[in-house]
């Protein structure tokens, strides 16, 4: 089929990946344009554009697709159908219209669960035991579209936004391949009223770690947020970002370090910290980092 790719981040690149692998023609990639980055702040592509060139596709990185100018170029592409993945801009009716079959979102949850922004670190902040991909026929509301292949995947206990973004993508990547091959014959199947929950942008003041709450809802709010944006509390004056955990038995005051090897009390139960890092330093797991920088029982953590 002729496609237009739209998507931006590191999540969308396999996608793409694998239609061109699967033999489709694509048309032009859309993303979001380069964007200041490093200590220079230089202007840099985004993961979808600095793919796509060294494919030789056509890249465009518009502003918006509101202007006549924008459709206009959009719509000659002829398309069969537009795949759109994290790409980031809303789409306006014309938009969506151009293409013969109109566009297919690639969107990693189970909807209408999780409609929205971050529906990765939503689902395992909420301690969702399963999620997974759908392949949904784009209309004008958030998310809202009649779905027309999904996949599900449970959530492993310790798993990490950052390790269940890699099986998602890869995951929505076999599925809209899937789907491109059936689509004559993929009945759209609209989303059920109920059951709709709504994935918001992660607000950085989410991260700071209340050590009040019970070590379940710490667990999940370090899994949720590692690597991005990074669950933090500070160690005496340093802060901290907490990136893997399990919950474990334990009990103290709230914050506070329960042995040598970086069991933390909650309000509830404790937790036990596998990785970690200090401001401007690599990652470590936890054995490493206390053998440059030991943290002993009754140390309080929060500052």
């Amino acid at each position: 089929m002729r496609l237009v790719f739209m998507g931006t981040p590191e999540f969308s690149v396999p996608v793409l990946q694998a239609l061109v692998d699967a033999g489709h023609e694509i048309a032009a990639v859309y993303c979001q344009p380069p964007r200041p980055a490093g200590r220079g702040k230089k202007d840099r592509p985004s993961p979808v554009q600095a793919y796509a060139e060294t494919l030789g596709l056509a890249v465009r990185h518009p502003k918006s697709l509101k202007t006549a100018e924008a459709q206009a170029e959009f719509a000659s592409f002829q398309a069969d159908v537009a795949v759109v993945v994290a790409y980031g801009l809303i789409l306006p009716q014309a938009v969506l219209d151009a293409p013969k079959h109109g566009c297919l979102n690639i969107h990693a949850s189970l909807l209408p669960r999780w409609r929205g922004a971050a529906p990765i670190h939503r689902a395992i902040m909420a301690g969702d035991a399963e999620t997974g991909v759908c392949i949904m026929q784009m209309e004008a509301g958030l998310d809202t579209g009649p779905v027309l292949l999904r996949a599900s995947t449970p959530i492993a206990r310790q798993e990490t936004t950052g390790a269940l973004h890699d099986r998602l993508s890869a995951l929505g990547a076999d599925l809209i391949v899937q789907a491109l091959a059936q689509l004559p014959d993929l009945t759209p199947t609209p989303q059920p009223t109920a059951g709709v929950t709504y994935a918001d942008k992660i607000d950085k003041a989410e991260a700071r770690i209340d050590w009040t709450q019970s070590a379940e809802r710490i667990d999940r709010q370090i899994r949720a947020l590692s690597p991005f944006p990074g669950a933090w509390t500070q160690i005496g004056k340093d802060r901290v970002k907490l990136l893997s955990s399990r919950v474990v038995r334990g009990q103290g005051a709230a914050g506070r370090v329960l042995d040598d090897a970086l069991t933390v009390a909650c309000g509830a139960g404790a937790v036990s910290i596998l990785r970690l890092q200090r401001a401007s330093k690599e990652a470590q797991d936890t054995e490493t980092f206390l053998r440059g920088w030991p943290v002993p029982a009754g140390t309080q953590m929060g500052g």
